[in-house]
């Protein structure tokens, strides 16, 4: 089992930046894929990327290319989501997810089996 907080959120102006980390309890934390996912109210939870047990696989939204990186370091049993040129639509709870490697798919919340309680990100225009 793995217990995920999410930490770095805030607010930022527009075209500013923020590193977002998901720390994770527990054992064997290269066995499980971890996605970001993201959510405004009176919408569903929207992916964001997501990254291999090893790091070497990294998944994006077409529309966050570019823009958000994500990585890990498993040593410290983090993931971090590096954001870049943010704007107002960015703004939203952003949510850390776990799976186990060995099942497949990426994108969909109903893909993963662990969560974070979520971190509030705000851009202001």
């Amino acid at each position: 089992q793995v217990q995920l907080v999410e930490s770095g959120g805030g607010l930022v102006q527009a075209g500013g930046s923020l590193r977002l980390s998901c720390a994770a309890s527990g054992s064997t934390f290269g066995m499980y894929v971890v996605g970001w996912f993201r959510q405004t109210p009176g919408k569903e939870r929207e992916f964001v990327a997501a990254i291999s047990g090893s790091g070497s696989g990294t998944y994006y939204k077409d529309s966050m290319k570019g823009r958000f990186t994500i990585s890990r370091d498993n040593a410290k049993n983090t993931v971090y989501l590096q954001m870049y040129t943010l704007t107002p639509e960015d703004t939203a709870v952003y949510y850390c997810a776990a799976k186990p490697i060995d099942r497949s798919g990426n994108y969909y919340t109903d893909h993963y089996d662990y969560w974070g309680p979520g971190t509030q990100v705000t851009v202001s225009s």
